[in-house]
């Protein structure tokens, strides 16, 4: 597939090479082509524009920014490039003050997700939540003594959702789809205790896993 990445950051840096590394196109949209030099220098198959042409070249598209510009992220991407795509939501709510005690804050509540304020937002775009309860190191094909980690997805359209989870699966998780938007409410909040380790023990190589 061609996949538009909207973001310059880690999570879209990760998750666009892992894209790359299985055989799909990529080109990341950002404001600053300069923060994104060095690796398309290390990634010369990889394409480099503006959220505009990333969003109109994907036929799937990742939104990988901050959580507090996400919504200006989309709307420099123009919801008529976005259309009627599936957009995978790597997002979180997370506020600009300093963790307490190891724990973050956020600028939602459990009544209303940030992916939820995103598809009221942009009604015609097929939003699916994912890759949001981990750090951008572990997020493609990583590596556990006790096997393949799980990943969180929700969203209302089964077709997005299918695409994602077909993505999710090729990067090495299992997929534990929790069902439509009102979901992400309870998985954004994983980003916290995921986090809640690393910021107290700086222990950061762990992921979440559903036994049966």
């Amino acid at each position: 597939m061609n996949v538009g990445i909207l973001g310059s950051g880690d999570v879209a840096k990760a998750l666009a090479s892992g894209f790359l590394k299985h055989g799909h196109n990529a080109m990341l949209g950002t404001r600053d082509a300069s923060k994104l030099a060095t690796w398309a220098e290390q990634h010369p198959n990889a394409q480099v524009g503006s959220f505009s042409d990333s969003a109109k070249y994907g036929e799937l598209v990742v939104l990988a920014v901050k959580g507090s510009v996400a919504i200006d992220a989309l709307r420099l991407a123009n919801e008529d490039n976005l259309a009627g795509k599936t957009v995978i939501d790597t997002t979180n709510p997370i506020t600009d003050q300093p963790p307490v005690n190891g724990v973050l804050r956020y600028y939602t509540s459990l009544k209303d997700s940030q992916m939820e304020q995103l598809q009221r937002e942009f009604p015609s775009v097929h939003f699916v939540k994912a890759f949001n309860s981990v750090g951008n190191a572990l997020m493609v094909n990583p590596e556990f003594s006790a096997g393949k980690p799980s990943m969180f997805i929700c969203g209302n359209d089964a077709e997005a959702k299918q695409t994602v989870s077909s993505i999710v699966e090729q990067f090495g998780w299992e997929v534990e789809d929790m069902g439509n938007m009102e979901a992400a409410r309870a998985i954004e909040p994983l980003c916290i205790l995921w986090c809640i380790p690393g910021f107290l023990h700086n222990d950061w190589a762990h992921a979440f896993k559903v036994l049966r």
